[in-house]
């Protein structure tokens, strides 16, 4: 029976690179000269750490990152943004977590759009990504095409693999 992986992977190399280079334009930026801007990036926590002096200048400390990160490849779909923390002086600090794998929700979210479909195919959760099965080739690439359709609406960047015939 004919089938495919879907997926949600990070290249974090690539994120590790984009927040590099947000910090060199962080360096030569003119708006930020005098306030205290940091971007920290934690491969094993998965999270990147946002911090500023000035409540104003976290937005546009955002957008560098992100805008980094869409140059790289890093789709900001994998992006999830927590509260903002205020610190002392006015300071403020934002966690952006960066989702790799497909998570059991997602999955069952997934799960349950091709169900709607009607496709004739089956989907089921293994581990971080979903196996998606279906009797004949056309079936799965049409379950592919929704997929990419629905993309943003399920908020999850999704890679499609191992395609078995």
């Amino acid at each position: 029976m004919p089938s495919f992986d879907i997926t949600s992977d990070v290249d974090w190399q690539e994120v590790d690179n984009a927040v590099n280079q947000a910090l060199k334009e962080l360096a030569t930026r003119f708006d930020f000269k005098g306030v205290k801007c940091e971007i920290t990036f934690d491969r094993k926590a998965k999270t990147i750490q946002l911090f500023s002096s000035e409540d104003a200048k976290l937005d546009n400390l955002k957008d560098i990152v992100q805008t980094k990160l869409i140059k790289r490849g890093v789709s900001i779909l994998s992006l999830v943004y927590k509260p903002v923390d205020s610190a002392f002086g006015g300071a403020v600090r934002q966690t952006i977590e960066v989702q790799a794998g497909v998570s059991k929700e997602k999955g069952k979210e997934v799960i349950a759009a091709i169900k709607d479909s009607k496709l004739k195919v089956q989907a089921q959760i293994q581990d971080e990504k979903v196996r998606v099965t279906g009797k004949n080739r056309d079936d799965l690439q049409d379950a592919i095409a929704l997929l990419r359709s629905k993309e943003d609406s399920l908020k999850l960047p999704m890679q499609f693999g191992n395609f078995r015939d």
